[in-house]
């Protein structure tokens, strides 16, 4: 090999050492802008998860049977959300609400119809919930009758499902969503709610643990 040949060649290795350096200072300047864009956005539009509030419960049937161990429930809640962004919209693809009694599912999920909420905009459901003759652990029905005597019981109305943010034509990934409202329900006075024919409402108006 002539030292023209040599020179040739490191010449080409430093070539090519300038490309890849150039190649890699543009996709670190490529992220480092889409980051950038990305902290703006958040900035300006500071996206904030919704708000639930369960407004009130109607009891229609609360049975618990300590021989069979098993619930008979018949409730219908009114809950509400709220979004509290002015600059996006978020679409609900799916929405499951349920109760739970010290974290056992004690009626069936009831479907919420997928919905969009607007900005700053409030929605409102009053779904059914139904359990018949649901099993419950035999300690979980014995601690239920023993609320029940005691004359207050502790239940979770929840709500598990899926939502989009919406930010002008953009339309995010999906996020999973839980909701957690603790509603304490009164047995033996009917002065703590409101007699409606064979049922009693209870005004409950209580904030909701939200997780996105």
């Amino acid at each position: 090999m002539s030292a023209k040949d040599g020179c040739g060649h490191h010449h080409d290795y430093y070539k090519r050492r300038k490309f890849y350096y150039h190649v890699m200072a543009a996709i670190i300047a490529l992220i480092i802008i889409v980051l950038f864009v990305i902290l703006l956005i958040y900035l300006i539009l500071r996206p904030t998860k919704p708000t639930f509030t369960l407004q009130d419960i109607t009891l229609y049937a609360f049975n618990i049977s300590t021989t069979t161990t098993t619930l008979t429930s018949n409730l219908q809640i009114t809950i509400s959300s709220r979004n509290p962004n002015s600059r996006i919209g978020i679409y609900y693809d799916k929405l499951d609400v349920y109760a739970t009694y010290r974290n056992q599912q004690i009626t069936l999920p009831t479907m919420i119809p997928p919905t969009y909420q607007g900005h700053k905009d409030v929605n409102v459901w009053s779904p059914y919930l139904y359990g018949n003759e649901v099993p419950v652990a035999p300690y979980l029905a014995m601690s239920l009758a023993e609320d029940e005597t005691a004359g207050t019981v502790l239940v979770n109305v929840r709500a598990i499902g899926r939502v989009r943010w919406k930010v002008g034509t953009f339309v995010s990934a999906t996020y999973r969503l839980n909701v957690n409202c603790p509603a304490y329900i009164t047995f033996g006075n009917k002065n703590n709610g409101f007699v409606v024919g064979p049922a009693v409402k209870y005004q409950v108006v209580e904030g909701c643990n939200v997780d996105v």
